[in-house]
């Protein structure tokens, strides 16, 4: 799984700053005012081929907190406690003050990997100013800029170098695995209360989870394996996803990273819709992420014998108006707790799985892209045509199939569509999404007079 890194730091030391640079992004809101992060915020960052996941927090005061200031420090802790490392940033500016000290104790308390980041130090490296950092017996500090961008390398180099090792693949890791090697991953996600648990309890044929009238009774990503027909899968069990707003709980946000981090780290994702309540914008937030992950999908409605004809209906047309862009996804309909529809669920998993994994070949995938030009060609742009020659399978889980020729630039997204749809159509794909990567070649009547 992607591996999880906490900022922690006193207010207006530079943590949002930090983070934008590493996330590569302007999601956090910074400003010259302290407290003005409240909340934990988390981002997406990638790292020397390795991908992570980051936390920023508010200002963080340890010590007998009061008022909204111990609703962040109650975030900070739960930051600290669902990661794998943590960044304590300090600032060289304004020096070493009783609150660092504070959070230093906290943090050794807590026995978390930690490396000391002095921010605010462009052109400081070798400053005498960084000494007095060494009282907080946090190790060597790393002297930083997060708003020039100087010294995030090398200290990501060492946050991350621990999960390098921990993070190659092996055989059961590999996403590029052939069904029957290894364990098939299976994440189970959805809203609240819609039969996570029960559904996984009921393949297991027993009270393996908690499962409760309740939203947000599962709490964290729970793997269970199971072996079947011959086959190991890992299932996973993830925590309902609510919409931002309806995330009271600290315990609760703390799930929502494993969940995201459940959905990453499968093979196949189920995405459990519950028939008497409809596709919610929720439902289509969760569908959204599964696609940008680029796992396989299986749509499941659990529950659906608690509805009439009329209901089935129009949820059938709500799916198809809300998760229009997962229809190459297979539907099933299911009732966890009657057992109806399992046999269908776990036939379409299997394949959807197997449509990840499929290898295309390049002679296939040439003469289909061939014949696709013939029938229709890519519009013309300016003086010249986009010329598709060849192609060949660059991925898969998800399968990526990279098309070579010239002027492939120009290529529109409804003609990508179009090719998509004629491959899918011939290696019957079904459930997983398929990536199309243009590599264009020199073309030399583009070029001016020499």
């Amino acid at each position: 799984m992607k591996p999880v890194i906490a900022l922690v730091g006193r207010p207006n030391v530079g943590k949002s700053t930090l983070f934008n640079r590493i996330t590569k992004s302007r999601d956090a809101i910074v400003a010259d005012y302290a407290g003005l992060t409240r909340d934990r915020h988390y981002g997406d960052a990638r790292h020397g081929g390795l991908q992570v996941i980051v936390i920023d927090t508010g200002g963080f005061e340890p010590q007998k907190p009061t008022g909204v200031v111990a609703e962040m420090a109650k975030q900070t802790k739960q930051a600290v406690a669902e990661a794998d490392a943590v960044v304590f940033v300090v600032d060289v500016r304004s020096g070493l003050s009783a609150q660092d000290a504070d959070i230093a104790r906290y943090l050794r308390s807590v026995n978390k990997r930690t490396h000391l980041a002095v921010n605010k130090a462009e052109g400081m490296a070798d400053s005498p100013l960084l000494a007095e950092f060494h009282e907080l017996g946090m190790g060597e500090p790393h002297p930083v800029s997060a708003a020039h961008g100087q010294g995030i390398r090398s200290l990501l180099d060492a946050v991350l170098a621990p999960f390098v090792s921990e993070d190659a693949p092996t055989p059961d890791q590999d996403t590029e695995a052939q069904p029957g090697q290894g364990s098939l991953r299976l994440a189970v996600a959805g809203r609240p209360n819609v039969g996570k648990s029960t559904l996984i309890n009921t393949w297991l044929g027993e009270e393996r989870l908690v499962a409760f009238d309740m939203p947000g009774t599962t709490r964290d990503a729970i793997k269970v394996p199971l072996d079947r027909g011959g086959r190991r899968y890992e299932i996973i069990d993830t925590a309902g996803l609510r919409r931002k707003g309806r995330v009271f709980e600290a315990i609760e946000k703390f799930s929502v990273v494993k969940t995201l981090q459940a959905i990453a780290h499968a093979n196949v994702a189920v995405l459990l819709l519950d028939a008497t309540q409809g596709v919610g914008d929720q439902d289509a937030h969760i569908a959204g992420y599964i696609l940008e992950s680029g796992r396989a999908v299986v749509i499941a409605i659990n529950k659906w014998d608690a509805i009439d004809s009329y209901q089935r209906e129009m949820l059938e047309r709500s799916i198809e108006q809300r998760l229009v862009f997962l229809k190459f996804a297979p539907i099933v309909r299911v009732s966890a707790l009657k057992r109806q529809g399992l046999g269908p669920l776990w036939k379409a998993i299997d394949e959807v799985h197997a449509s990840a994994t499929a290898k295309l070949a390049t002679p296939v995938l040439t003469r289909l892209l061939q014949e696709a030009v013939e029938h229709q060609q890519p519009k013309r742009a300016g003086a010249f045509r986009p010329k598709l020659r060849y192609a060949h399978q660059g991925g898969r889980n998800p399968p990526v199939v990279v098309i070579h020729g010239t002027n492939l630039e120009h290529v529109t997204d409804s003609y990508k569509r179009y090719l998509e749809g004629r491959f899918r159509e011939h290696f019957r794909l079904v459930g997983t999404p398929m990536r199309i990567e243009f590599k264009s070649g020199h073309n030399p009547f583009t070029d001016g007079p020499a």
